[in-house]
């Protein structure tokens, strides 16, 4: 099976001179940030201890600043120029990845039509979410085809609807506003028509600053004098579960400074605040974990997919249900912190899942 991988790849230039491949310099960086060591870094991303000076001789010719410092008894540290660089890099991957993903899983299904003259693959619409990132690499891609695509939650089940997908990946909040996030979905939902498969259980909060300096403690707080927010985009699950709680705590959008911004994963939204640009976000459990960043629980919720019922009885669902309740796919979402693997795997009727009349 081909495996086609995309990386983001930027470069930095002054008019007229040639641009600064990033690449190289970057992961020197960050391997000088854990070694301390020059010697060290070059050595541990393969390149010669010649060449690693060039490279950061020529990035201080460009930027006219020093990227490195050396103190006794600290080794040699990165300045807040490179500190900088590093978060541009860590936020380009966490806002572009699932894109990229998107693009290379269509290119693979589309080659492998194309080559090898195989079935069509299962079409996976889901909304951007690290128990879905794991599922994606447990797939065989050999035995099992599955073309996926990151987009919001709503646009995934609206595909679903127009048999544009297979299966639509969406979160609904379990408790006080789970019967108004369903109502939102049952209007391209159809019970008759349609049931979930449970992906996992996880935590959605409040994504703060290391140590959260500004001493922050629920949604209210974000509406206080020099609190710099940032936001999902609209559309997305977690958006639309946040304007649900800021109208039930009677807090208008307009009082959190950033409210407008817009994010399109949740590991962008931490990248974004890990990297001093925003002091808060709301978004799971793992994406705050993934920075090193704190977390204020707010609510718990369920991400499924959605499926046609006849759908069920086809031979690649089949297979995809069978990789779900395998016990090592339970054990990796397990371990994914704020998440539980409670039911992975289990096929529901929406009125169960929603708690509607039967």
């Amino acid at each position: 099976m081909l495996n086609i991988h995309i990386r983001p790849h930027w470069e930095i230039s002054i008019k007229g001179e040639a641009p600064l491949d990033t690449g190289d310099l970057l992961g020197l960086l960050l391997s000088i940030q854990d070694t301390g060591s020059i010697a060290q870094a070059a050595k541990s991303v393969k390149l010669s201890y010649r060449y690693a000076w060039g490279l950061l001789r020529a990035a201080e010719q460009l930027f006219g600043q020093q990227l490195l410092q050396t103190g006794r008894g600290r080794g040699t540290v990165l300045t807040p120029l490179a500190q900088k660089l590093v978060w541009a890099d860590r936020r380009i991957a966490a806002r572009l990845s699932p894109t990229l993903q998107s693009l290379a899983s269509e290119l693979e299904a589309e080659l492998v039509r194309i080559t090898a003259g195989r079935m069509r693959a299962l079409r996976l619409d889901a909304s951007h979410g690290f128990a879905v990132a794991a599922l994606m690499g447990c797939v065989d891609r050999d035995a099992l085809a599955i073309d996926s695509r990151y987009r919001t939650s709503t646009d995934a089940v609206v595909a679903l609807a127009r048999r544009e997908c297979d299966l639509a990946g969406f979160h609904v909040p379990i408790g006080r506003f789970q019967e108004q996030t369903a109502a939102w979905y049952l209007r391209w939902l159809d019970p008759n028509q349609h049931c979930l498969l449970r992906v996992a259980g996880r935590e959605q909060g409040l994504i703060t600053a290391r140590d959260n300096p500004l001493g922050l403690r629920g949604l209210a707080d974000l509406a206080g004098p020099g609190v710099r927010f940032v936001n999902r985009q609209a559309g997305s699950g977690t958006r639309m579960l946040l304007e649900m709680m800021l109208a039930d705590e009677g807090l208008p959008v307009d009082a959190i400074q950033g409210f407008h911004s817009a994010e399109f994963t949740h590991s962008a939204v931490a990248a974004y605040i890990a990297s001093g640009m925003a002091d808060a976000g709301v978004g799971m459990r793992a994406a705050a974990a993934q920075f090193k960043l704190d977390f204020i629980p707010l609510v718990r919720e369920v991400y499924y997919f959605a499926v046609r019922r006849e759908a069920l009885d086809e031979p690649a669902m089949g297979q995809l249900l069978e990789l779900m309740r395998a016990p090592s796919y339970h054990k990796q979402v397990a371990a994914l912190p704020g998440y539980d693997a409670n039911g992975t795997g289990e096929v529901v009727s929406i009125a169960e899942a929603f708690g509607l009349p039967a």
